[in-house]
């Protein structure tokens, strides 16, 4: 028997990070937040205050929809077993009851109170800052990102996928980017989003950052990056050929070596020349020919 003990005991130790995977925030810190981990059941893991309040939300609307899906349950067997035709052959002629007509109607409706009020608070809170420590512009191209800091100089560079060829050990496949946009840890970044083309989507799970770049117009968003470390995102809006090529890999790190990457970052990405900027390289050959297509 203390055999078997030990196989069955070994057997949860084996599964825990399996089931581990699926917790909610208050585990978070145990487990990774760059990016998407094999066999990962729940949301990534909060690295920004957003995010935190995100997966607050999720947790509180699925405890209400568990319990509707319960009672609703409940009533079910209860009609099915209680009122079956071989216990009442002769049903109820009944067709009104006030309070049950009451209770369904103002139920519902204080159910979707109890929700719109922490989604509306949500999405106030995840709009914007008043108080920017940095201004980030991005913008999507097919197929790939452009970052600006407008207020460091004029930085400007793009952002290209790391083809399969040459990936280092460790990178993660379509997800790895040439050239990172790097952010300071523990402040506010004001984070304008716009398009060139077409309409793309800047996400970022681990980071709650999910915003449209769409041509011709700004949409702001911001974030707060709460530990250091490197968090991968990607469009998810369907832009063309290249839809799964566009990776977002953000460098989150201390506000001291950020501002050494900046010194650095003047001279290699100086953008002087405005428009006369180097084009991206091509993602894969003669895709600028079909870039109309995502159009």
């Amino acid at each position: 028997m203390k055999g078997l003990w030990r196989r069955l005991a070994a057997g949860l130790l084996g599964v825990a990070p399996v089931l581990l995977g699926g917790l909610p925030a208050w585990a978070a810190d145990k487990l990774p937040a760059e990016g998407p981990v094999p066999w990962e059941m729940g949301m990534q893991p909060a690295a920004s205050p957003v995010k935190a309040e995100i997966i607050s939300l999720h947790h509180l609307v699925l405890v209400i929809i568990t319990a509707i899906t319960l009672l609703v349950g409940v009533l079910l067997a209860v009609v099915i077993l209680r009122f079956r035709a071989s216990k009442h052959p002769n049903p109820s002629r009944t067709s009104h009851n006030t309070l049950l007509e009451v209770a369904w109607t103002l139920l519902p409706v204080l159910i979707l109170i109890v929700i719109a009020i922490p989604s509306f608070r949500l999405v106030y809170y995840e709009d914007r800052t008043r108080d920017a420590d940095l201004t980030i512009k991005v913008t999507g191209h097919q197929w790939y990102w452009e970052y600006a800091y407008p207020d460091k100089g004029n930085i400007d560079f793009n952002s290209n996928l790391v083809q399969d060829e040459d990936l280092k050990p460790g990178q993660p496949r379509l997800l790895t980017a040439d050239n990172k946009l790097v952010l300071p840890v523990g402040k506010n970044v004001r984070i304008l989003i716009t398009s060139g083309d077409v309409i793309h989507s800047f996400f970022i799970p681990s980071l709650g950052v999910q915003r449209y770049a769409i041509p011709g117009r700004m949409i702001e968003t911001w974030v707060r990056i709460d530990h250091p470390g490197i968090f991968y995102g990607e469009c998810n809006q369907v832009c063309g050929m290249n839809h799964s090529r566009m990776p977002i890999e953000i460098e989150g790190v201390d506000p001291k070596q950020f501002d050494a990457w900046l010194t650095e970052a003047k001279t290699k990405y100086a953008a002087d020349a405005g428009p006369a900027l180097q084009p991206a390289r091509e993602l894969t050959g003669g895709v600028r020919q079909v870039a109309d297509a995502g159009r």
